[in-house]
């Protein structure tokens, strides 16, 4: 299965762009971001789980990060609020559920091997930066080997100069809304730009949202795409 898998190319999805489909579980539904493979695959989704939903027990043969959307995601190892930020490493597992329902933005099998820590944070207790820029700071999720995992929170009516991802970027809105010169991106949009890619975002309202950058390399993407 092959979706959104031109990495090349920029891909921006609204709520309304996006269909949940059932996964092999009862009550978890996915809406597919991005996909190279089957049920094991180099993966993008945002996951829900209805009310006393849960996967099977399995081992992240390619590491796992996932952020909580909204709702409580559990496993044998904790409880996760909404906002909360995990990272399983390669060879780690878990048999996850959720008892009032959750919804999770994953991602699967895009760890570096030598990217072994395990944790989680909670957005709530991050301490935000100045990015430099007047009404835009930022919290670090997690950085390695080029990669950049982050918060990026905007102030009602701030902007950032125009700029340029060399290593490729991607975010998901959170909260509020964000907007470039080729769109605007309400609260549950995903998108997904190449190396190079230039652009100068902004937010007449304020905005939360996830960001990671410097991932998708040809070097990072690897056999992961091929």
């Amino acid at each position: 299965m092959r979706i959104n898998a031109d990495f090349d190319k920029p891909v921006i999805l609204h709520p309304e762009d996006m269909t949940w489909v059932p996964s092999p579980l009862p009550g978890v539904e996915r809406k597919m971001l991005d996909r190279v493979g089957g049920e094991v695959a180099r993966a993008t989704s945002l996951v829900r789980y209805a009310p006393g939903s849960y996967f099977d027990p399995h081992v992240h043969s390619g590491g796992e990060e996932f952020i909580v959307v909204d709702g409580i995601f559990s496993d044998e190892h904790g409880d996760y609020p909404a906002g909360t930020y995990v990272r399983n490493p390669i060879g780690t597992g878990h048999k996850p559920h959720s008892k009032n329902g959750c919804t999770i933005l994953v991602k699967l099998h895009q760890f570096d091997a030598a990217d072994s820590k395990q944790f989680s944070l909670d957005i709530a207790d991050l301490e935000f930066v100045d990015s430099g820029t007047p009404g835009v700071e930022f919290a670090w999720l997690h950085r390695f080997a080029g990669e950049e995992v982050k918060i990026v929170r905007w102030a009602p009516g701030s902007s950032y100069p125009e700029h340029v991802h060399q290593g490729g970027s991607e975010s998901y809105i959170l909260e509020g809304s964000l907007a470039d010169e080729f769109g605007e991106y309400p609260a549950g949009t995903w998108e997904r730009t190449p190396p190079g890619w230039t652009h100068a975002p902004f937010s007449e309202k304020g905005c939360l949202a996830w960001t990671k950058t410097g991932h998708l390399t040809s070097d990072k993407l690897g056999k992961f795409v091929a």
